[in-house]
């Protein structure tokens, strides 16, 4: 599995399957074969729209689709995204409304590195911008990234994220959305006794596996059963000639792919096929609901090898969070070091990935902090999406959030009135 060709192979087969389904499309196209009264030229082409876009949108990073917002002032804001910190592996990120005053609100949204790109989070990011100054983690694809810039496994991710948030400042509100939790709690942790000024004001964890083992789930159950060996055997493979990562060791998107449809297989292959009559009825649209889905879905992105194999060893297997035994790079990390880090927890309660228990797991683990600033909260009837992105996010805990965020903001420094200066200096 691990050569040149193999991952070729891959790419091979994702570029057939999108020939196919555009074959498929324009041969059933053809004006004269509207004159056959068979439903079949019609679900034929129906197929061969959906198949070739959803291979097309394999090997595409999507684009962040914000320019505007609308403001209090009641006129729309431009927005420009401008890269603050550029790193090989990846960059921290600004949403820059133009023309808005502060909001007064400074966050950090660290997105996951599991398969999807950052604009995975995108609907999370249009719902806080118009009440925060929005920043979040870009990461690259592993694919894209020459040998010669090194590895890239969780302690450098960890040290990514300190860099990240010295950047930003001690105004900063962290809010880490599921793979990258229990490492964000590292890096606040980290900073706690190496930079105690750098470290965030607030840190909200969403659905991240603090602690694995807390609540059974899939992903759990394969991180105990499947072995280190069995892992680099099967699942590592070495990117092809076509990319500028060449030669790198990856875990490939493609490749994770199949594992996240495969866990709720009926349910996908449920809505393409609605799909596919919706389009060969004419009902459906460029930007429908499945599309908006499937177009961000799919668009999957290598990881490094080093990053996966350490996350499932160190994170799944060793629980070195859950155990507070983590290192990085060479210093071990203490959770309990964390005394002035207001610190809140979001699960759902029919998270299939993150199962409630396994990130609320934080806060016993933050000896060091007061309880009145730590806080939990469930979403009863959410699932894994839905805690970040979905309508649970927007009618439910993102008001949480942010009200969390305002109750441990900084106090306003105390201004003393002219007249009282005056009579002071008399």
């Amino acid at each position: 599995m691990r050569q040149l060709l193999t991952y070729d192979l891959m790419e091979s087969m994702r570029v057939t399957n999108q020939w196919m389904g555009a074959s498929a499309r324009a041969l059933c196209s053809y004006p004269q074969l509207g004159l056959a009264a068979n439903p079949f030229i019609q679900l034929t082409a129906a197929w061969g729209e959906v198949t070739e876009r959803s291979f097309e949108r394999m090997a595409a990073k999507p684009d962040w689709g914000i320019s505007s917002i609308p403001g209090k002032d009641g006129r729309d804001h431009i927005v420009s995204i401008e890269p603050v910190v550029k790193r090989p592996f990846g960059d921290l990120i600004r949403f820059d409304v133009q023309g808005r005053e502060p909001t007064g609100r400074k966050i950090l949204l660290v997105a996951p590195m599991s398969g999807h790109y950052a604009t995975l989070l995108r609907k999370t990011v249009i719902s806080l911008l118009p009440d925060a100054d929005v920043y979040i983690t870009d990461w690259h694809n592993a694919r894209d990234i020459p040998v010669s810039e090194g590895k890239f496994d969780i302690e450098d991710y960890t040290l990514y994220l300190v860099d990240f948030m010295r950047e930003m400042g001690p105004e900063t509100n962290v809010i880490a959305v599921c793979q990258p939790a229990p490492l964000a709690l590292a890096a606040t942790a980290y900073l706690a006794e190496e930079d105690p000024k750098a470290q965030p004001r607030t840190l909200t964890l969403i659905g991240g596996p603090i602690d694995p083992d807390a609540a059974a789930t899939d992903v759990t159950d394969f991180g105990r059963r499947v072995t280190m060996g069995q892992l680099e055997k099967f699942v590592v493979q070495r990117v092809g000639f076509k990319y500028a990562g060449a030669g790198r060791m990856v875990y490939p998107g493609i490749q994770q792919l199949s594992s996240f449809m495969a866990m709720n297989a009926e349910n996908h292959a449920k809505a393409f096929a609605n799909q596919i009559v919706a389009v060969s009825k004419g009902e459906a649209g460029d930007h429908d609901k499945h599309n908006a889905f499937y177009d961000e879905y799919l668009a999957v992105m290598d990881m490094t090898a080093e990053f996966y194999l350490t996350t499932v060893e160190r994170i799944f297997k060793n629980r070195e969070i859950a155990k507070n035994t983590f290192v990085v790079d060479g210093k071990p990390v203490d959770i309990g070091k964390i005394t002035s880090v207001a610190v809140k927890t979001v699960e759902g309660g029919k998270d299939d990935i993150s199962a409630p228990g396994q990130c609320v797991a934080a806060l016993d683990m933050l000896t060091g902090l007061p309880d009145e600033k730590k806080a939990n909260y469930i979403e009863p009837e959410a699932g894994h999406y839905g805690i970040f992105a979905g309508k649970s996010w927007r009618n439910n805990i993102r008001p949480l959030v942010l009200d969390f965020i305002d109750t441990n903001a900084a106090p306003a420094p105390k201004v003393v009135p002219m007249t009282a200066t005056k009579k002071a200096a008399k």
